[in-house]
């Protein structure tokens, strides 16, 4: 099984996936936040679209489901409470499977940015659509959900194999790795953070990431290490991503 992922920046900052299984043809957007781009970008590759897999409810999420659905006919797959903004075929768990072709992708609870965020895994191909759940060098506000949460929810995509490619929603990682430097000193973090600033200068994506680099520079995965700089000593580790979480709301650099 082999499974294509063509990446595309729209709107602002976020980027757009269609996944297409190679055995098959059949193909998924990840997310619609710009319904006339990802159709654009579906008749250059000459895709027909047959999912919509949204992770959360948010505008810039599943803000073109509609206007997609109707030029395409493909079938709406998410969480429940996409419904807030738009109808759903297919409501999705943690735990259930959605099928693409011979792609099988589990669907993983990340809780914490929205209440009912999710995320997809395609572990034969060991690909994850992650929403705005992780970031490279980075996690997602809570917005309706808790650290404790949202802590949670991260550990569960750093369980996946280190080798996974990860397809976060947004080009947020400059800005990530600002803040990063400005709670963590490590050698690898340093590295890795002028790679990026390197990469944007040139105008180049830093997504897709994997879990192993993540797991090795991300603050939020590494809160429980950066206890001490952030004032949460001797804190479960949750309560210590929360302290790094709120030092990132505040952060101005």
């Amino acid at each position: 099984m082999t499974l294509t992922v063509h990446q595309f920046p729209c709107l602002q900052d976020n980027y757009g996936f269609l996944a297409r299984d190679e055995a098959t043809g059949k193909t998924a957007c990840i997310d619609t936040p710009d319904a006339a781009a990802i159709l654009s970008e579906l008749d250059k590759l000459g895709w027909k679209l047959d999912l919509i897999l949204n992770t959360h409810w948010h505008p810039d999420h599943a803000g073109g489901n509609a206007e997609i659905k109707a030029a395409t006919g493909a079938t709406v797959v998410g969480p429940g409470e996409v419904t807030r903004l738009t109808p759903l075929d297919r409501e999705v768990v943690g735990g259930d499977t959605v099928q693409l072709g011979e792609t099988r992708f589990e669907v993983i609870e990340t809780g914490g940015h929205t209440l009912g965020h999710i995320a997809y895994f395609d572990a034969a191909d060991k690909i994850a659509f992650v929403g705005d759940t992780l970031f490279a060098l980075g996690c997602g506000r809570l917005f309706e959900g808790t650290a404790e949460q949202m802590w949670t929810s991260l550990q569960r995509l750093a369980a996946l194999p280190d080798q996974t490619t990860v397809y976060c929603a947004h080009e947020y990682t400059a800005s990530n790795a600002r803040f990063a430097l400005s709670v963590d000193d490590a050698p690898a973090l340093q590295t890795r953070a002028a790679d990026i600033f390197a990469k944007r200068e040139r105008g180049e994506p830093t997504v897709p990431t994997t879990i192993a680099l993540e797991k090795a520079t991300n603050p939020f995965l590494r809160a429980p290490v950066l206890a001490g700089r952030v004032g949460a000593e001797g804190k479960p580790d949750y309560e210590a991503f929360g302290a790094v979480r709120a030092a990132k709301d505040g952060f101005k650099g």
